[in-house]
C-alpha cells in the first residue's frame, strides 16, 4: 500500500510501505480521508514519536470502510462505514484500529467531514467533561479557540449549557468562534487577554480553562480561575517551565491537570469514544454540532497541507483525501 513517508530531510513523499496487520480486537480500514493535527507536524520534525507498538506513519484519525475484522471483534463487520481514533497510521491507504477506538460515521456526514471528528472531539470531550467535569452553567476559557480542538470545544460548551471565552490569533478567527457560540474572546496579537477575560470571568472567576499554550499563560490562567477551578493543560506551545503561585492555587483550591490522549491505553480511549457516540453523535446528526473544516487537499499534496496548518491561519481542520 502507499502512505506518506517522512524523508531524512523531513520532506514528505507518497510511497510504498508495508501493509498493516490486525490483531484479534482490531479492524482494518480502507481509508478515504484523514486529517492533520499539530502533533503530526511535531512528529515530522522528530519531536513527538508514536507510542510503543503504534504505526510510525503520521495520522491520528481517519474515515473509511472496514475491509477486515479480527477474530475477537464483536461490533463491526466488513463494509461498515466508520471513523477512527488512531495512535498513528492515518496518512495511508489502510490503517488498523482497535474496535474500541472506532465509531460509525454519523448519519448525513461525508467521509471528509467524518475524518475531522475523532481526534479533536475525543480531545475536547476527554478534557472538558471527563478530566475537568464541565457542567451546565460553568464558565470556560478556551485558548487557541480557532483550532480544531477549540472550535469543537466551543460547540460542546454551548450544546451542554456552558459558556465560553476564547483567545485566538486573528479577528477573523474571533468572529468565527463567536458565530460557533463563544460568548466573547480576545485576539492575542492585541496584547494580554487578561483584562478582557476578567470581565467574562466576573467576581466568581472561571470554572474550567482548556489550554494548549502552557507556561506562557500559566500565571494569567491561575488568576482567572474561581474557587475549585480546573486548568487542563493539553499542549506546551508557550513553553514548558513557569513559576507557580502555590498560595493562590491553595486558596482557590484549584486543580492543574496535565492531559494527553495519544498514549492512553485503548481501554481509556474506548470510554471516551463510547461517550461521544452516546452524547455527541446525536447532536451531530441533528446538526446542533458540526465538524469545522478549513480546507481539503489530496494526500499527495501533503506538503502544502502541512504548510497551511503551520501558518496558523486556519480555523478548524485541514482534511486529506486518499486515492486508491
Amino acid at each position: 500500500m502507499k502512505a506518506v513517508i517522512v524523508n531524512e530531510d523531513h520532506s514528505l513523499s507518497w510511497g510504498e510501505v508495508d501493509h498493516p496487520k490486525i490483531g484479534d480486537h482490531e479492524v482494518l480500514i480502507r481509508i478515504s480521508a484523514t486529517a492533520i493535527n499539530r502533533a503530526d507536524l511535531m512528529q515530522r520534525k522528530g519531536f513527538y514519536p508514536p507510542p510503543p507498538g503504534a504505526s510510525e506513519i503520521m495520522g491520528l484519525e481517519c474515515a473509511g470502510e472496514i475491509v477486515e475484522v479480527g477474530a475477537g471483534c464483536t461490533r463491526f463487520m466488513s463494509g461498515d462505514k466508520v471513523c477512527a481514533l488512531l495512535a498513528g497510521g492515518g496518512y495511508s491507504q489502510y490503517a488498523s484500529a482497535h474496535e474500541g477506538s472506532v465509531l460509525p460515521i454519523p448519519d448525513g456526514l461525508s467521509d471528509e467531514q467524518a475524518a475531522a471528528l475523532p481526534e479533536v472531539f475525543a480531545t475536547a470531550w476527554l478534557n472538558l467533561f471527563i478530566e475537568a467535569g464541565l457542567k451546565a452553567g460553568d464558565k470556560t476559557i478556551i485558548h487557541a479557540g480557532g483550532s480544531g480542538v477549540g472550535t469543537t470545544a466551543i460547540q460542546l460548551c454551548k450544546a451542554f449549557g456552558a459558556s465560553s471565552f476564547v483567545t485566538v490569533g486573528s479577528k477573523d478567527k474571533l468572529r468565527a468562534c463567536i458565530e460557533l457560540g463563544a460568548s466573547g474572546g480576545f485576539n492575542r496579537h492585541d496584547g494580554s487577554f487578561l483584562e478582557t477575560a476578567k470581565t467574562f470571568a466576573g467576581e466568581s472567576g472561571v470554572d474550567v480553562i482548556l489550554d494548549p499554550v502552557g507556561a506562557g499563560y500559566l500565571s494569567d490562567n491561575l488568576s482567572l480561575l474561581g474557587l475549585g477551578g480546573r486548568l487542563v493543560l493539553i499542549g506546551l506551545m508557550g513553553g514548558i517551565k513557569a513559576e507557580l503561585d502555590l498560595a493562590q492555587m491553595m486558596m482557590k483550591r484549584a486543580r492543574i491537570i496535565g492531559s494527553t490522549l495519544r498514549t492512553r491505553p485503548v481501554t481509556e480511549k474506548a470510554v471516551v469514544m463510547a461517550q461521544l457516540e452516546e452524547k455527541v453523535w446525536p447532536k451531530i446528526v441533528n446538526q446542533e454540532i458540526k465538524p469545522i473544516i478549513e480546507a481539503v487537499f489530496p494526500i499527495t499534496g501533503i506538503a502544502d497541507a502541512h504548510d497551511l496548518v503551520a501558518s496558523d491561519t486556519t480555523t478548524g481542520k485541514v482534511i486529506l483525501t486518499v486515492d486508491h
